[in-house]
């Protein structure tokens, strides 16, 4: 099958200069090894849109015409990977559960505020508020966790909290059972979970002024973000993070992701097993 029949008719004309904007506005980055995949996905966007190429959008989205905030509402649903599950890379977790949060607690900071961002559909805060509410930790101290994701889609899905299948699938039986109960075809998290969680909001992890707020917390889950960044909008990212999260601030990045190269503002720990980034 040709490129052109798969992208609806459209050909690659106009394709840089499109993920450059977007690149620009997101920090998502699609070299040209990867401008199938980055065609497959907006080009439905293009022919709803009733444009006859890439290009089209491009000077919508460059320009700032009437209607582009809805635009980039879709173009960041198009471009999001929802892919995750509940229960993952648990050893982070716990290490923030057993080491980080107890070492909080004793510097009486107040409430202790979690921001898990991109949180995709929401598995990852319901993980973290299972993994407190087990070490009984709500109950001794003040914890807010925050969830954010940039697209709309995923945040609205994570509101929604339906669960099946392949969410489940590194979840231990018993905190299933405990946590979830059968909603039709699906499962959704008990009323005490669904509170742990203070927010739900859709924040672009490239517009500050949207991630300055959330930036206050001394915990921020990062992961499975920056693997999809460009090492420049990495830079930025993380810079902005170094600046604005408190003393003693821990970041978590997904296993795959190394910010070694990237900042010497904070410094890789191992905590209980688990490498978390810490800002001293």
């Amino acid at each position: 099958m040709t490129f052109e029949s798969d992208m609806l008719g459209l050909s690659r004309s106009g394709l840089p200069v499109l993920r450059d904007v977007i690149h620009e506005r997101t920090g998502l980055f699609y070299d040209e090894r990867r401008f199938d995949m980055l065609g497959e996905r907006v080009a439905p966007i293009v022919v709803e849109r009733g444009f006859r190429s890439f290009l089209d959008l491009y000077y919508l989205l460059k320009y700032d015409a009437p209607g582009v905030d809805e635009v980039w509402k879709q173009v960041m649903d198009a471009l999001s990977v929802q892919e995750t599950y509940l229960w993952r890379e648990m050893d982070q977790i716990r290490a923030i559960v057993c080491r980080v949060v107890p070492e909080l607690v004793r510097r009486n900071r107040g409430v202790i505020r979690i921001w898990s961002a991109p949180c995709a559909t929401g598995e990852e805060p319901l993980t973290i508020a299972m993994a407190l509410d087990e070490a009984g930790w709500f109950e001794r101290a003040a914890i807010e966790i925050h969830a954010s994701d940039g697209s709309v889609s995923a945040i609205a899905k994570a509101r929604a909290a339906r669960y099946r299948g392949r969410s489940f699938r590194a979840l231990p039986p018993a905190l299933k059972e405990k946590y979830f109960r059968e909603d039709g075809d699906a499962f959704a998290p008990i009323p005490e979970l669904s509170a742990r969680i203070s927010s739900w909001s859709v924040v672009n992890l490239m517009a500050f002024n949207e991630t300055a707020p959330y930036l206050q917390s001394p915990i921020v889950f990062c992961r499975n973000a920056f693997i999809y960044f460009s090492p420049q909008s990495v830079r930025s990212v993380v810079a902005h993070f170094a600046e604005s999260m408190p003393s003693p601030g821990y970041l978590c990045v997904g296993a795959s992701e190394s910010l070694l190269s990237v900042t010497s503002a904070f410094s890789l720990e191992e905590l209980d097993g688990a490498f978390v980034y810490v800002k001293p």
